[in-house]
């Protein structure tokens, strides 16, 4: 008998989601002996909950290819939070559309639920296998090396901060804030160290959560860089903290597990400008920056691809309460290739990896060369524009 298989994305989109996605399709379409339908939850689990499913099979194979260029998630996703009850709803309804197969796609949260409906599942003595596939562009999942979404998002950083700092200095006036995304994980903005491409584009200066922001140094710092060159470039976490572990700026409202924020990028311009009188600005991509597929990065899609591919080959196999990872191994000429393991979803339930020690600098505002070794073999330096100055 045929069964059928569901994928469920949630929380944010990265520009590789869907191509996960198109790996859970393609490697599903090579066993229709034993699936009958492949299925998306419309708009994630409240998808489930409403019987609202995207038949995927159906898709023109046009279609198809195109999710490995579409940034966001084509099935639609969601942040809706859940209890006993609702994960026993879920289980009625994956029993009564005959789905046996269970692919969720998300970061820590989506991996808690992953493990939560697993856990339900085993109690009920179900025959439903639960399998997890990471993303996230944080890269805060916990075990694994890094996570699908991520390379992509270093990879506009890097090249943002190489644009910005080429502008900077040919009008070198003043101060420029460059707000990078992640909260409570400094990832991102760590990744802005390795903008030079054999040029001077770096930023001047890198701040990442997993230090307390001390506001004195950080003038200090930037005066010093001021003084030297007529110009700063700084690359800020968005989540920021002070000593007493609060934000730098103020919360705004929260709502279930988000909390919004003032701008950190426009905060510490504002200080530069009130201490020092010099000119200050801040950037901050955002969105922008995780929705950008013109600088997707292939190995990171790729990647995506394969763990959509190898959650499938997983799930029919028969495992489940586990997550497809990421790890760092090298090929027979000594470059970089991802190895791929399977992980107990528990391990990986709402924990968060930040930043090792040995990867920030002794001061805090930078960060070190271990960490642009753990990256750059990840990277593509071909990728980027030679960007030339004279003056």
């Amino acid at each position: 008998m045929k069964h059928n298989l569901l994928v469920i994305h949630g929380g944010g989109p990265t520009v590789v989601l869907n191509s996960s996605l198109y790996g859970v399709i393609r490697e599903s379409q090579e066993h229709l002996d034993v699936i009958d339908h492949v299925w998306g939850a419309r708009n994630g689990v409240q998808g489930v909950l409403k019987d609202d499913f995207i038949d995927l099979a159906i898709k023109s194979s046009r279609d198809i290819d195109a999710l490995l260029t579409s940034p966001g998630t084509a099935i639609g996703s969601s942040r809706y939070p859940l209890d006993e009850d609702a994960y026993n709803a879920i289980v009625d309804h994956l029993e009564k559309n005959n789905i046996k197969y269970v692919l969720m796609s998300g970061g820590n949260g989506t991996m808690a639920t992953c493990g939560e409906l697993s856990r339900i599942c085993t109690e009920r003595n179900t025959k439903i296998y639960v399998m997890g596939m990471p993303k996230t562009i944080d890269n805060d999942i916990a075990v694994i090396d890094h996570c699908p979404g991520y390379l992509s998002a270093a990879k506009y950083i890097i090249q943002t901060t190489r644009e910005v700092t080429a502008d900077v200095h040919s009008l070198p006036i003043h101060v420029c804030i460059i707000e990078a995304m992640g909260r409570n994980a400094g990832w991102i903005t760590a990744a802005s160290a390795l903008a030079s491409n054999d040029d001077d584009l770096k930023p001047d200066l890198i701040y990442v959560p997993e230090r307390v922001f001390d506001e004195k140094q950080f003038l200090a710092d930037v005066k010093e860089i001021y003084d030297k060159k007529g110009y700063a470039v700084v690359v800020a976490s968005e989540g920021l903290r002070s000593a007493n572990n609060k934000p730098i700026v103020p919360e705004i409202f929260r709502q279930g597990r988000s909390v919004y924020y003032g701008e950190v990028g426009n905060y510490l311009a504002n200080l530069v400008i009130k201490k020092w009188h010099i000119k200050a600005r801040n950037e901050k991509p955002g969105l922008i920056g995780r929705s950008s597929i013109y600088l997707q990065s292939s190995i990171d899609r790729e990647e995506a691809v394969q763990v959509g591919r190898r959650a499938v080959k997983a799930a029919l196999d028969g495992e489940s309460n586990k997550m497809v990872g990421i790890f760092k191994s090298q090929n027979e000429n000594g470059t970089y290739q991802a190895e791929y393991r399977l992980i107990d979803i528990k391990n990986v339930m709402m924990t968060e990896k930040k930043l090792p020690d040995n990867f920030i600098s002794e001061k805090g505002n930078y960060v070190t060369k271990d960490f642009a070794e753990w990256l750059e073999p990840m990277l593509t330096k071909s990728d980027y524009f030679p960007i030339v100055n004279f003056n």
